[in-house]
């Protein structure tokens, strides 16, 4: 072993009959170690858990909106059908779907609501959203041509009061033009389903109903508004949506990136919002090696001036310190890495143990729609943050290695 590496990691090592400023500065560096693995392990627990949410949201809207959409520039799509199979021939596509897609109020005795209806085949549109995994009551295959069955959000059939079975009035704005005056056009419905997505947009203004019914309601004939998509990979939606585009001629075609834009923006902003500020904390615990390194640099005065009589030059008196603060990051790091990943791998286990053992609640269900504390843990978060951490604890043991360099051995001697 070099001599640089004897000599730093005597350095490091807290001895058990050190003394005084010896065991003061042994001390030191443990609080920078337990700092800097806190705010790493911090840091990886929180993006985890955004990550986590992220995605969980995600899944959520894209449940029930559509991967890509496919419409008409007028509102209208004829020939939906060879849209259809035109778009599914794209290998990225994995199912269409139909829709007719409107607003309209929905009327119960005096209570009153907007909607945005939708007309859907429940057999296609199964393929392209996940509207079964969010049914409450009742199924969407209870839409039936002709029966005008409606399917309402949760949020929506409470505001209304209704439950299943009950009859819903849907005015539709297009109105009947009649010698005496413009009357818009009404239609009675029954709720046959509630679904709940967890997203207040759709539990409390969607209406579903069979894409016959509206087309008859809505006076469409057999046009529709648009087709909606499913693809393998949601990420290449505005590749495959470019794609669509250029093959297909005359049709709008939307991705969920576009139709979402906003909000998935602001999740993306906050999110590093926050890795800045735990950053921060890391940064602090990482230059807390600063202190520690020019307390031990002080108490080793006469050692340095021995090793460099002894020959030792100033890059290996630098080397040595450098080192020091280098094993404090890295164990501090080390640690953090670990307690972080385990910890945002098993937030399941762990908030149930917490709020049982403060008995409180730190997770409601009632309130999130998610049955726990999402998280996901990403190889490309854990990296950066390791090597963002490194090299900040690096850059901290620089400048009192530095001044350790330059110490005069006669200086440093005269009064031993």
């Amino acid at each position: 072993m070099r001599y640089e590496w004897l000599v730093g990691l005597r350095y490091t090592r807290s001895r058990k009959r050190a003394q005084g400023r010896n065991r003061f500065i042994s001390f030191i560096s443990l609080v920078s170690m337990c700092g800097i693995a806190l705010g790493v392990a911090a840091l990886i627990t929180v993006l985890s858990v955004m990550n986590g949410f992220q995605e969980e949201l995600r899944s959520r809207i894209l449940g029930v909106a559509s991967h890509v959409q496919i419409s008409g520039y007028d509102g209208e799509l004829e020939s939906w059908q060879a849209v259809a199979d035109a778009a599914v021939k794209n290998p990225d596509v994995l199912a269409a779907a139909p829709f007719v897609e409107a607003q309209g109020m929905l009327s119960v005795d005096d209570s009153v609501r907007g909607v945005l209806v939708r007309g859907v085949l429940p057999a296609q549109e199964e393929t392209v959203a996940n509207f079964a995994g969010y049914m409450r009551s009742g199924k969407l295959e209870d839409l039936q041509p002709g029966r005008f069955g409606i399917v309402l959000g949760a949020e929506l059939a409470q505001a209304l009061r209704v439950r299943l079975g009950d009859k819903v009035t849907l005015i539709a704005p297009q109105g009947l033009v009649t010698p005496a005056a413009v009357l818009p056009r009404v239609k009675q419905f029954t709720v046959v389903g509630v679904f709940e997505a967890g997203m207040f947009e759709f539990d409390s203004g969607l209406a579903l109903i069979h894409m016959h019914d509206a087309q008859v309601l809505y006076r469409m004939g057999d046009r529709v508004s648009g087709v909606r998509l499913k693809l393998g990979d949601l990420f290449s939606a505005p590749r495959v949506g470019a794609q669509l585009a250029a093959t297909l001629g005359a049709v709008r075609v939307t991705d969920w990136t576009r139709s979402h834009a906003n909000f998935f923006r602001a999740v993306a902003l906050e999110k590093k919002m926050m890795a800045i500020i735990l950053f921060l904390i890391v940064a602090v615990a990482a230059f807390n090696i600063v202190s520690t390194l020019v307390m031990a640099v002080q108490e080793k005065y006469a050692d340095i001036a021995i090793l460099r009589t002894l020959g030792a030059s100033p890059g290996s008196i630098m080397a040595i310190f450098v080192l020091q603060g280098t094993i404090i990051g890295f164990v501090g790091l080390a640690a953090g890495t670990l307690g972080g990943t385990l910890l945002a791998n098993n937030l399941d286990v762990v908030i149930p143990a917490l709020e049982h053992l403060l008995g409180t609640t730190l997770w409601n269900k009632e309130i999130y729609y998610i049955s726990e504390m999402p998280s996901k843990v990403l190889s490309s978060d854990v990296i950066t943050i390791t090597s963002v951490s490194f090299v900040l604890t690096l850059l901290a043991a620089l400048y009192p290695s530095w001044r350790a360099s330059r110490v005069n051995p006669a200086e440093a001697l005269r009064y031993e």
